[in-house]
């Protein structure tokens, strides 16, 4: 029996993944999680096979839990459910440690698919989303131009920004200017949505 932990936040969609799981003979949900800080210890509690975590969770994302749960038990399988087919996500799973990546509206068979092919080493990625990653390319931005993107993203002002960050006003207005540029944005909130729609945030 293949043991499962389903990290979903939406309870709905969580206990609905949970039913459909449940019917195949092979596989137990033998653990959930509403949060993504409450997967490494609900994984450690239930010693789960394969771990299913979205991506959009309250605590820490599932990008975020990936990484943590790659780092505190490696035997473990991953697979990140998203509603968001971005290509930077995917580049973003496949670095965190995640062995595949299946958008929400797969057919339920297709999960359970991946969750025998995952034990099995297999890696597992949407054919769409493969194809766009690869057309898309890796984020241009550096880690402090998304840093200081993210931060404008919600409104902070830039000197908030260089406060938070501890920079100086100008290098906020540099990197910020030169993340506008490198997402052919007109302006910071354009520059961030871009960034977000592309998955590099």
């Amino acid at each position: 029996m293949i043991r499962v932990l389903l990290a979903e936040d939406q309870s709905m969609v969580r206990e609905a993944l949970a039913a459909l799981l449940g019917l195949e003979a092979d596989l137990a949900v033998v653990a959930q999680a509403a949060r993504g800080d409450e997967v490494v210890p609900a994984a450690r509690e239930h010693a789960v096979d394969v771990a299913l975590l979205d991506i959009e969770m309250p605590g820490m994302t599932g990008l975020e839990a990936a990484a943590e749960l790659r780092a505190a038990l490696p035997g473990v399988r991953i697979v990140i459910l998203t509603t968001f087919g971005r290509p930077g996500y995917l580049r973003r799973a496949m670095e965190s440690g995640a062995d595949a990546f299946l958008v929400k509206d797969a057919p339920a068979a297709r999960l359970a698919d991946a969750v025998r092919g995952v034990l099995r080493g297999e890696r597992i990625i949407d054919p769409a989303l493969a194809a766009a990653a690869l057309a898309d390319g890796a984020s241009p931005l550096t880690e402090r131009e998304g840093d200081v993107l993210r931060a404008a993203a919600g409104g902070a002002t830039n000197a908030e920004i260089a406060q938070a960050l501890h920079l100086s006003h100008g290098t906020v207005r540099n990197y910020l200017s030169t993340a506008i540029q490198k997402t052919g944005a007109r302006n910071r909130a354009e520059a961030a949505r871009t960034a977000r729609d592309k998955g590099w945030l």
